[in-house]
């Protein structure tokens, strides 16, 4: 396998398990006391797009810092 194609699958794994990671965590706050009665459908489609938006930004922050510190060692 390429670089290219493990750094695509380690992405892929990890935008998957941070946003499977903020749908627990979301999970934990009280947002029911916010949705309107009978918004069911709704308020599951804003726990589905609040999870891929935390997680895929963890996601992306986690992997930017390990490949920025792995490019560390061209400093010295």
């Amino acid at each position: 396998m390429s670089f290219i194609g493990i750094q695509a699958l380690i992405s892929i794994v990890s935008h998957i398990f941070f946003i499977l990671v903020s749908f627990w965590a979301l999970k934990a706050l009280m947002i029911e006391k916010w949705i309107k009665k009978n918004h069911i459908g709704q308020a599951k489609l804003i726990y589905l797009f609040l999870s891929i938006t935390i997680g895929y930004t963890v996601s992306s922050f986690v992997i930017e810092f390990i490949l920025m510190s792995r490019n560390l060692i061209f400093l010295f």
